[in-house]
């Protein structure tokens, strides 16, 4: 059976108009070009100066996001810290603390372990997210990663340390 009927470099007729031209690049080295360039997703495709611009503008607010979801989580563990201590700790309480509504140290502590749990989750899959983006190896997105955690350091870190405890992101 003969399937050579020919050159099948053309794909111009497989959708996206542009043909193999118009395809996502995947590059693994570092480079500064932006022709064909994707971030994480075959529809965030790259195809003008204008769309750089703005997909630039947004991987630096998407990294300023991960330091505000790292300060809401910050400022949320605090508060229920601070509010599970103030709680009676395992004594029974009574409908005479309308306030604490029924619990104890124990349940609120749970309650608050769980969503700091899921708080953490979002938080991994945040920065893995911003990995992907930084990964591929294209200079300016790089820089606007970095400089979204810059801005977002400057706006949301004032209690944080500088050290970073997470080695994704």
């Amino acid at each position: 059976m003969d399937h050579g009927h020919g050159d099948h470099s053309d794909h111009s007729g497989h959708g996206g108009g542009g043909g193999m031209n118009d395809m996502c690049s995947m590059n693994m080295l570092f480079t500064w070009d932006t022709t064909n360039l994707c971030i994480v997703f075959s529809q965030w495709h790259i195809r003008s100066t204008t769309s750089l611009v703005f997909s630039l503008a947004a991987v630096v607010l998407l990294a300023m996001g991960y330091e505000a979801l790292r300060s809401v989580s910050r400022r949320y563990e605090f508060a229920m810290k601070k509010r599970v201590e103030s709680m009676p700790r395992d004594e029974s309480v009574t409908e005479s603390t309308p306030i604490l509504s029924g619990q104890n140290q124990s349940s609120a502590g749970q309650r608050a372990h769980v969503i700091k749990a899921a708080l953490y989750a979002l938080q991994n899959f945040y920065a893995f997210m911003l990995m992907l983006i930084f990964m591929t190896y294209n200079g300016w997105v790089m820089v606007a990663v970095s400089l979204g955690a810059f801005f977002g350091y400057i706006l949301f870190g004032q209690d944080t340390s500088a050290t970073k405890d997470n080695a994704c992101h």
